[in-house]
């Protein structure tokens, strides 16, 4: 790290008593903020390591508070990386990124913390702690096992060089996806370019327009500014009527960050490389068997065997699906001697959609303005979980004038509370959705601090006045990451290291959101989340069975899309290490990988040109690296999990309430405080199926 200016004492990034100063954090507050705290930890470390005492209040607590201490500030500054991304605040996080690794290295492979943890789990206060603390302990031993505690002298070195450049790596992937998503437009100018778009997409793009610099745009007479943002792509997929439109924003789309200054290409490729040499340096056999180290599913074997059961469930329905769309297109005025193509599947699909169900996405994106949405979703979450959530805008500081804050109730009692960051911002947000946690819950020092959340997602923001009015796929997306949300902040657990998401295994950690998704496609939910923002009436029952009955619409193509992932995912971290690894076996490089496994896991193959591998964020910039099929093994428990209220009765309120409070007791409470299959048990009263899952989906025999 450079020298810059001392830290003053009022740095906002170093004012860990509250909630952070999203109104005063600049990235000229990162250096200096970080250089000052890192000194300091190290101090503690050192201080910790020289005194070190095996017993709960002497080492785990005070690794607690040196883990939250970096947690807070470093963590914010991450967060600000996702939602106001800027170059000097790009610069300030390079500067400072190795410095965190190294402190973060220097604990988990700390020889005198890692023998005094084992001295805890040999001695006789161990018998004194709860099956939380056991928990605990037993994490901290694993994960400094693969930190490389056990590794000497060169072998640590260069684990060590390996971890700086991964989380180098990760940063810079991101930013390309970034750069590259944002570098992308086309301005259309003619009422037939923009044939078949909806008005809402109209209203958007002609406000984009006029962000760039043409003031006189209106969505009537344009011009009309199409980007690779999600509320811009998708739409436009659907419905413009002009396919060479549609292939040139597709082609775009799939070879994102794939070539110039923001190739992503020798970034994953290298990426893959450092992982599997650090796996073999940990004496694994591939970066998938460390992945899988801290996981649910026990081995590759048992992965590889789920989604197999699932793609034999749904190839075939996927490949009728195809011929049917293809069958629909010709019958409607597609060129017979013309194949489908990826550019057309979207389009064609959403007039079968209308066809078959009398219905189209966009005919209920009135019904969703974000506010009825939040009401319903709220009014949801008060019935299942006894837990009100209030409005507390201008309660804390916020990084955006969009950003709202909430804050829950139970019993009257304040116990969470979380922001909403719920609209695309292309300039300086990354795509997608998520939830993150600002604070966790802890006891640590006596007094309880409650959890905090970020919810964040890239919804179509308002426009010329009019609030949100959402997809039902982004209503959808805003119930997921409100389940995630729910995890973190409903949690009963005192110790910081296990409470709310922390210490869950990451193919347990979608079960919560996943379960929230089901709630959408209930009555009562439905029309409590809805109001046309003309009329103020709900979704009408006509639509919401037709919705309902629609929900295993294509079935087989979305779930062998997610199985193409999963698999391609698992096999560049098992059998595949790298450029010189594919030389070696034949395969020249990880697109060639992601070709053999659509051989068998595609209906319609992917273009020659397809780089879809570098903007895949989730394994390359996320925590999902040989743990994409995590989607999967954990919607195999949330359908499983849903259909305790569905054998409840969903028309019986009383049990739905009842069942809602036992789901709370156990997989929203218990966080990582135990195992997640004894916490599935223990709500379920049995292991999982899948029954469920291929039943929801239309898939079932």
């Amino acid at each position: 790290m450079s020298d810059p200016t001392p830290a003053s004492p009022d740095n906002p990034l170093l004012d860990a008593g509250g909630l952070p100063r999203f109104d005063r954090i600049l990235p000229e507050h990162v250096e200096p903020a970080m250089r000052a705290l890192l000194a300091d930890l190290e101090a503690d470390v050192s201080r910790l390591e020289t005194g070190v005492e095996a017993s709960w209040a002497g080492l785990i607590e005070p690794l607690e508070r040196i883990h939250d201490r970096l947690g807070f500030s470093w963590g914010t500054v991450g967060h600000l990386m996702g939602v106001k991304n800027s170059d000097a605040l790009r610069a300030a996080h390079e500067a400072c990124q190795p410095d965190v690794v190294k402190l973060s290295m220097r604990l988990a492979q700390s020889e005198p913390l890692f023998r005094a943890l084992e001295e805890l789990r040999a001695g006789s206060e161990w018998d004194r702690l709860d099956a939380a603390q056991h928990r605990i302990v037993e994490s901290l031993l694993r994960d400094a096992r693969l930190s490389g505690v056990a590794l000497e002298g060169e072998a640590r070195e260069r684990f060590n060089a390996i971890q700086l450049e991964l989380a180098e790596l990760s940063t810079r992937f991101s930013n390309h996806v970034l750069d590259a998503t944002k570098a992308f437009a086309v301005t259309l100018t003619t009422p037939e370019e923009v044939a078949g778009l909806p008005q809402s997409l109209l209203e958007l793009s002609a406000q984009g327009a006029r962000q760039a610099g043409d003031e006189g745009a209106t969505p009537e007479a344009g011009p009309w500014r199409i980007t690779l943002d999600y509320p811009s792509f998708v739409p436009f997929l659907e419905h413009s009527r002009r396919r060479d439109l549609r292939e040139q924003l597709y082609r775009a789309y799939v070879t994102r960050a794939s070539e110039g200054e923001l190739d992503n290409g020798p970034v994953l490729e290298r990426t893959l490389e450092l992982r599997s040499e650090a796996a073999g340096l940990l004496g694994y056999a591939s970066f998938a068997e460390v992945s899988l180290a801290t996981k649910m599913a026990p081995d590759v074997a048992s992965v590889e065997q789920l989604l197999e059961e699932l793609r034999s469930a749904s190839y075939e329905a996927a490949r009728r699906e195809l011929d049917e769309l293809a069958e629909f297109a010709r019958e409607n005025g597609a060129d017979e001697a013309t194949p489908l193509a990826h550019w057309d599947i979207a389009f064609w699909s959403e007039r079968l959609r209308e066809a078959r169900f009398s219905y189209s996405e966009e005919e209920l994106r009135p019904y969703f303005p974000l506010p009825v949405v939040l009401e319903g979703l709220f009014g949801l979450a008060r019935q299942l979980f006894g837990v009100e959530i209030r409005a507390a805008d201008g309660e804390a500081p916020v990084w955006h004038d969009d950003v709202r804050f909430f804050r829950a109730f139970a019993d009257g009692v304040a116990i969470a509370a979380f922001y909403l960051d719920p609209y695309s911002r292309p300039a300086e947000k990354r795509g997608g959705a998520w939830m993150d946690e600002c604070l966790g819950r802890t006891r640590l020092g006596g007094e309880l601090r409650l959890p905090v959340a970020y919810l964040v997602c890239n919804g179509t923001p308002p426009v010329d006045g009019k609030p949100s009015l959402m997809t039902f796929s982004e209503a959808e997306t805003l119930f997921h990451e409100f389940g995630h949300g729910l995890q973190h902040m409903l949690t009963s657990v005192d110790y910081g290291m296990a409470s709310g998401i922390r210490n869950v295994e990451w193919d347990a950690v979608e079960l919560p959101s996943q379960f929230m998704e089901n709630w959408l496609y209930q009555r009562e939910t439905v029309r409590s989340a809805s109001a046309h923002v003309d009329s103020g009436e709900p979704l009408p029952d006509a639509l919401i069975e037709k919705l309902r009955a629609a929900r295993t619409y294509r079935a087989g193509s979305a779930m062998l899309r997610q199985l193409y992932f999963a698999f391609t995912d698992l096999e560049l971290h098992h059998r595949y290490a790298g450029a010189s690894d594919g030389r070696e076996s034949g395969e020249g490089s990880a697109f060639d990988v992601q070709r053999r496994i659509a051989g068998r896991t595609t209906v319609l193959a992917p273009l020659p040109e397809d780089r879809f591998l570098c903007s895949f964020a989730h394994i390359f910039a996320g925590g999902y690296a040989a743990g994409y099929y995590s989607y999967k093994w954990a919607e195999v428990l949330s359908a499983d999990a849903f259909a305790a209220f569905e054998e409840a009765g969903l028309d019986d309120a009383e049990a739905v309430s009842e069942t809602g409070r036992r789901y709370r007791d156990t997989v929203l409470a218990l966080g990582g405080s135990v195992p997640p299959m004894d916490v599935f048990v223990a709500f379920r009263g049995r292991e999982p199926s899948t029954e469920a899952l291929l039943r929801h989906s239309g898939l079932a025999p």
